[in-house]
Formats: C-alpha cells, structure tokens, sequence
C-alpha cells in the first residue's frame, strides 16, 4: 500500500475548514486521520482494517501533532492543504496504516472503503468523509 508521504509541518486548514479539539489517546501527527473512541472519549488514528467499526470510522484530520493526553486539533470538513502532493480529481481514503490516506487503487483486499476525500488541486483535499461499512 502506498500513503500519501505527508509533511506535517505544511498540513494547513483552508478559510471554510471546520475545525474541533480534544484529547490524543495516543501519539498523532498531523496529517492522520482519526476517530473518536467511545470508551475513553479520547482521538485515536483511524485504521480501515482494523477488528473495530469505530475505528474505521474517521472523522477529522489533524492539524497538530500530539501525544497521550494531549491536545489535538482536527478538520471535520472544509479544504485542507494536505501537505503532500496530490493528484486533482482523485479520491483518497483512509489505508491500512493508522492514520494513512491513500489513493482507492491502493485500499487492499479485505480492508474497508473509508473516503478522506477529492483533490481540488495537487495540494488542497476537499474533505468529505464516508463510511459505508463495505470491505473490499
């Protein structure tokens, strides 16, 4: 599977992002998809084959790194310069690795259809997240 290679320090929410904090559950960077997990109310990275449907379901995207216990902010929707190059017009989704965003041809057998997003341009994803709960 190939991720989209995410430079943290350029992942940037645009004008019109809806933005939202709480607390990292575990170590996040920015640029990872993640998810809210009920039992310890704290964000954790999202994972499209992982044994729990809550984890497959990410709901923003980091704007800071963060460690346990700490603050993080995330983008709920809205444009975001993802910081990685991009390719317009493509969809990207959560992969197999925690917190990764990939494009559809990389989403493996067995693993879960997680849309992140499109590309407006080869730096800003219009973020659009969607969980239908169907694996490959």
């Amino acid at each position: 599977m190939t991720d989209l290679v995410v430079t943290s320090a350029n992942v940037l929410a645009a004008s019109n992002a809806e933005r939202d904090n709480g607390i990292a559950g575990e170590t996040i960077v920015a640029g990872k998809a993640i998810y809210l997990a009920s039992t310890t109310n704290r964000w954790m990275l999202a994972d499209s084959n992982s044994a729990t449907a809550e984890a497959r379901a990410a709901k923003g995207i980091a704007l800071n790194g963060a460690s346990v216990g700490q603050p993080v902010s995330f983008q709920k929707s809205g444009d975001i310069t993802i910081g990685a190059t991009l390719v317009a017009g493509t969809s990207y989704f959560l992969s197999d690795s925690p917190g990764g965003l990939c494009p559809l041809a990389d989403v493996g057998s067995g693993e879960y259809v997680v849309l992140i997003g499109i590309a407006k341009s080869t730096s800003v994803l219009q973020l659009s997240f969607q969980y239908p709960g169907v694996a490959l």
